[in-house]
């Protein structure tokens, strides 16, 4: 399971953009929340299914130790970065083919 092309709903999109830095689950739900402008508030049961997916996929991983009590850190690997950058060009040739279409519609 590495970096296969697959459409990202926003949840499963955001989630390893946040983790450009070491966040614990709260911490991840407020940048998701922050990054797309407060459209995206993830509920707690969500979360949870989007890290153990992303974890199977290997696109995030908890940090070493896990962190202090029940809280648990994760850090974006290899792989999450490359699955980020695909999706990033899947969605800018999306956008690029519907300009070019709407724009011809003003003709």
């Amino acid at each position: 399971m590495g970096t296969e092309s697959i459409a990202l709903t926003e949840a499963v999109f955001y989630i390893p953009l946040s983790l450009d830095e070491l966040l614990h689950g709260y911490g991840i739900m407020r940048c998701v929340e922050r990054l797309s402008g407060g459209r995206v508030r993830l509920a707690v049961s969500t979360l949870c299914g989007v890290l153990d997916t992303l974890q199977k996929r290997r696109w995030i991983g908890p940090t070493p130790g896990g962190g202090a009590g029940r809280k648990k850190g994760y850090r974006l690997t290899d792989a999450g970065r490359d699955a980020v950058r695909s999706e990033l060009a899947r969605l800018c040739e999306l956008v690029g083919n519907g300009e070019q279409v709407a724009g011809e519609w003003s003709r």
